[in-house]
């Protein structure tokens, strides 16, 4: 919907009024676009239900249940569970992740009746009039209706870097954000007609790919796709023309050899697991807006820190008042206060000052230039209680005075204590001339402490024992930032560089963040640039922040993490939002992205293990033209006691080791020669057993000889990935062990699953092979680990 020109002031300064506001309402003329949040129900249903395998074995299911008895279709069962399972997680995640998400919501400030209130982005309507300070987000399409100083970034939108100064009459478009100064803007385009709506719409939804780890099994299950074709047909084939007992078991046991090379478990777990780590992170109040971020976050090597709102609190402390060139301290006091008094939306430090001087004469303000980022200074004109006028700037104070004024000697020594220091000086230029600060007079020092977070120096200590590189990056003097870096035990923290010094280079920028830690006096384009150059070097990089300042920094990073406390902006760009601004919750964070990314690698393991060796079955059995050795039943015990029930509890179990790159390739360097000596295995106690036995008997006990060489092999690849032990580990394989003896012992289960060891050479030839093939698997696996870590090793030295 869209307003006219001639109807764009009608509301005037008061906003709209109730009766318009609902007529609007009723008229449909509302910003209907949903706000970022989790899947709906029904594409949970959908992507859990309707995939490419579940059809698969649902059409060889079905022809099971026509023409085999019911133990032979119990694979159907287990893949009912596994998409029951899976769609009840993700709902239960999709629940936290929509509780969080109303928690965490932007709500803009409308002018109704003359008043100002907060509603929700979905209650705005067309002709509201919508109050912006630095910070906010514009949510709509609108044209600016009053203006302070108000300066707009729209590099989101356009690319275009430098903040736009807007007047009444410019248009103001959604998806830009305030940099600095306040106004008001009318909405002239609201729901899906909004400038950026449709961008965002898509790329806010909350979505479960684009991450390696997703994208890897993807590549893994088009490889799976391939190969199963050819081996599916010859075992078919095969089967049709060697079977004796008929065309049912004929399909029966093609059927058993096509539903064992799906790695139908996979996805679901890999689901499950991700769901999972948004519930537990959501009771520590920690919003995952984007899945990917929780495994992200596990993969970085660099995390880039605003100190303000993050290593610090928000609040500042007013601790001292030094004066300059002889000012007289009463009147001192009466600029801070009219400063403080001419800014309807302070920040932290112009707050302190505020509560600092609350009391002042009375001085009308008849020109302000809102504090920015990339100025480092803020102004304003007065006119003051005896009719003189008069203009002045409070900022950084190596911005505002000359490289050789002695004040800044002073100040070096209170940055280095860790504290901040603000200039007021006295101009005599007009405020918005580009050199106003040139030739000001240094009136005063304005002495502010920060307030350490209390759990930012243990969350520090963290990373460097994670061998995560901490880079500080911030507006402030970087000596100030340094001492406070210093008093949090930030290794390196006495390497700290004042970014107006850096190089433009994107080469010699990254070569400069791997040599140093600390950066003061960073503009916004510039924490942006730093991103960019520390991915140039292959590093994966998050970033921290609560401030407008940081938004492009949060965009362009692999991750971004906010403060809950954070504005508009930086909490709609961001992956992760720390609700309860605790920085303490990263750890946490980066924990469950390593049990995701460790638990999935070892359980994708033991799924593509199975692929390949029942590919492997399939393949010899069409060679040798001879009987697939199992029946669905078998095969379904098999994987139940050595894949599905332990995969669950390892998918979800801690998991502390450091994420690695080339997922693909790591469960492939493993499972492809695993997979190869378990098939081989179970296919030479098969080819003995076939030798051996005769009589109407005889097929029982070869199934069951090729069966618990095929279990203990498999066991003992689970014990593998089951390490390192503990007692739930040890008790969970023996369980998988001990039910498996339980069907060769019990008699009724024999019966059901037409398993029954007949003798004694063959069964032990069987157990034989096992053991040497569980030897040979451990072989395998440590040579492969050797390698692997000496690759490693080599990397290492070449990249020091």
């Amino acid at each position: 919907m869209a307003l006219s020109d001639e109807s764009l002031f009608r509301a005037g300064s008061r906003g709209l009024s109730s009766t318009q506001v609902a007529e609007r309402v009723a008229r449909g003329e509302v910003n209907d676009v949903p706000v970022r949040s989790s899947r709906s129900t029904a594409d949970i249903v959908r992507g859990n239900v309707f995939t490419r395998f579940n059809l698969i074995i649902g059409v060889l299911w079905v022809i099971m249940l026509c023409i085999a008895p019911f133990q032979d279709t119990l694979f159907g069962l287990v893949i009912l569970a596994n998409t029951g399972i899976g769609i009840f997680q993700e709902l239960r995640a999709k629940k936290t992740l929509d509780h969080l998400a109303v928690i965490g919501e932007a709500k803009p400030t409308v002018r109704r009746d003359g008043r100002s209130a907060e509603v929700s982005a979905s209650e705005i309507v067309l002709g509201d009039l919508i109050e912006i300070g630095p910070g906010d987000k514009i949510v709509v399409d609108g044209t600016c209706a009053e203006t302070d100083g108000l300066e707009v970034d729209e590099s989101l939108l356009t690319g275009e870097a430098d903040p736009v100064v807007k007047k009444p009459g410019d248009p103001a478009m959604s998806g830009s954000f305030v940099v600095a100064g306040g106004g008001a803007f009318t909405a002239t385009k609201v729901g899906r007609e909004a400038y950026a709506a449709q961008l965002a719409e898509e790329a806010s939804r909350f979505t479960l790919v684009h991450s390696e780890l997703r994208s890897g099994i993807s590549i893994i299950l088009k490889y799976v796709t391939w190969l199963m074709i050819p081996a599916s047909i010859g075992l078919a084939i095969t089967q049709l023309r060697v079977e004796n007992e008929g065309l049912r078991r004929a399909v029966s046991r093609a059927i058993a050899g096509i539903v064992p090379m799906i790695p139908e478990g996979l996805v679901l777990l890999t689901s499950v697991a991700f769901a999972v780590g948004v519930i537990r992170l959501g009771r520590k109040q920690c919003l995952v807006q984007e899945l990917p971020a929780i495994e992200g976050l596990a993969r970085v090597d660099t995390v880039c820190l605003d100190k303000t709102g993050t290593l610090t609190e928000g609040g500042m402390d007013v601790t001292e008042l030094r004066l300059l060139n002889g000012s007289d301290k009463t009147y001192v006091r009466t600029v801070l206060a009219a400063l403080g008094a001419s800014d309807p939306r302070p920040n932290p430090s112009l707050q302190a000052i505020i509560d600092a001087c609350p009391d002042g004469e009375r001085w009308r303000c008849t020109e302000s230039l809102p504090f920015s980022s990339a100025r480092k200074y803020s102004g304003a004109r007065f006119i003051e209680g005896n009719g003189d006028k008069s203009t002045w700037l409070l900022g950084a104070p190596d911005v505002l005075l000359r490289g050789d004024d002695p004040a800044l000697t002073e100040i070096e020594h209170l940055n280095e204590q860790g504290l901040r220091v603000l200039l007021l000086a006295r101009a005599e230029k007009e405020l918005h001339d580009a050199t106003v600060a040139d030739d000001a007079r240094a009136t005063a020092l304005v002495v502010l402490e920060q307030r350490l977070r209390p759990d930012a120096a243990d969350t520090l200590r963290y990373f460097a024992d994670q061998n995560v590189a901490a880079k500080v990056i911030s507006g402030d003097n970087a000596v100030s930032v340094g001492a406070v870096a210093g008093k949090l035990e930030l290794p390196g923290a006495e390497k700290r560089v004042d970014a107006r010094e850096l190089p433009s280079d994107e080469g010699a920028l990254a070569q400069a963040l791997d040599d140093n830690a600390v950066f003061g006096r960073v503009t916004p384009q510039q924490k942006r640039d730093m991103v960019g150059a520390l991915q140039s070097r292959g590093h994966t990089v998050a970033m921290t922040g609560d401030g407008v300042n940081d938004v492009l920094a949060l965009k362009d990073a692999d991750i971004g993490v906010s403060m809950g406390s954070g504005s508009e902006a930086t909490r709609a760009v961001a992956q992760i939002v720390l609700l309860d601004n605790s920085f303490a919750t990263l750890p946490s964070v980066v924990a469950e992205g390593r049990r995701v990314i460790g638990n999935i690698t070892r359980v994708a393991t033991l799924f593509l293990v199975k692929t390949v060796y029942s590919v492997l079955l399939a393949v010899l059995t069409s060679v040798w033209q001879v009987s697939y050795p199992f029946l669905p039943r078998h095969l379904t015990l098999l994987a139940t006691l050595t894949i599905g029930v332990p995969a669950f509890f390892l998918a979800l179990a801690p998991n502390t080791e450091r994420a690695k790159p080339h997922f693909v390739r790591r469960v492939m360097r493993h499972a492809l020669p695993i997979g190869a000596v378990a098939g081989a295995a179970t296919f030479l106690a098969y080819l003995l057993a076939l030798g051996h036995y005769s009589g109407a008997d005889a097929r029982k006990a070869e199934t069951s000889a090729a069966t618990l060489t095929l279990f203990l092999v498999s066991l003992w690849v689970l014990s593998i990935i089951a390490r390192p032990y503990n007692w739930w580990r040890i008790c969970l394989i023996a369980a998988m062990g001990a039910g498996f003896l339980l069907v060769l012992v019990v008699p009724w289960l024999q019966d059901y699953f037409a398993l029954r060891l007949a003798g004694s050479t063959v069964p032990w030839a069987a157990a034989g092979i096992g053991v040497l093939g569980a030897a040979a698997i451990e072989f395998i696996w440590r040579r492969l680990d050797r390698t692997a870590k000496e690759n490693v090793s080599v990397r290492d030295e070449l990249a020091s």
